[in-house]
């Protein structure tokens, strides 16, 4: 690969690594709303089926973006992103701390009362963001390279997929558990937030599928790699 190249590369994955921050933070900012996913209103356990919190609506792209970074760049990169969306969340945590113990001005549009209602809770749906994350992100990275070694490279819907699907699971389930713990929810909602919530999920993974492909296809074509070959962007 040419230095050329190299740079191009390292851009991308700049890139790709803002737009996977953007999500994750974004995500455990605008949580507080819901809204029906799915047109019918169906109960299960107690709660309505298809209501989930707005939320989850960035952070599938959070998992689309590592399995990208996993097929292109390897584990160490795409843990690496991991890593920098950590302390990217907890820096957004600090601000928000911040901004909410900052008394507004009297004749500020946003009050305290209501900037507190909002973004209250922030720092509790982020530490909560925080442990599910972690072990999702780190077990779909590690199940994706698992079926990318067995598979030697070929299949790419399988390991999308099946790394997907077991870690938006774990992600979802520690989530909605830690916020009802944290009686940032009830546990009422818990049982029907952890079904839609999955279901959800798994229905974006199954859709984001053909956009892996084509961005493994664009990179593939612009650098010149073979199955199965990384870009390497040390050396």
């Amino acid at each position: 690969m040419t230095s050329k190249d190299k740079l191009a590369a390292q851009r991308i994955y700049i890139l790709l690594g803002a737009l996977f921050i953007t999500s994750l933070v974004v995500s455990n900012l605008i949580f507080q709303k819901f809204f029906f996913w799915y047109p019918i209103d169906v109960s299960v356990f107690g709660s309505k089926l298809f209501v989930v919190s707005v939320g989850i609506l960035p952070y599938p792209i959070t998992f689309l973006i590592t399995d990208l970074i996993s097929e292109i760049y390897g584990k160490k990169r795409a843990n690496d992103i991991v890593v920098t969306g950590i302390f990217a969340s907890l820096f957004s945590v600090l601000i928000v701390y911040v901004a909410d113990i900052v008394p507004a001005f009297p004749d500020s549009p946003i009050n305290d009362t209501l900037f507190s209602t909002v973004f209250g809770r922030t720092i509790l749906a982020v530490g909560a963001s925080m442990i599910a994350y972690l072990f999702a992100q780190f077990i779909d990275i590690r199940i994706y390279h698992f079926w990318k070694h067995l598979t030697q490279g070929k299949h790419l819907w399988l390991r999308n997929n099946f790394s997907t699907w077991l870690s938006q699971f774990v992600d979802t389930f520690s989530v909605v558990f830690l916020l009802c713990a944290f009686e940032v929810l009830p546990w009422s909602s818990f049982k029907g937030l952890l079904l839609s919530g999955f279901i959800f999920k798994v229905l974006v993974a199954l859709c984001d599928t053909p956009f892996l492909y084509l961005g493994v296809f664009l990179f593939r074509k612009r650098f010149k790699l073979k199955l199965n070959e990384e870009i390497n962007l040390i050396s």
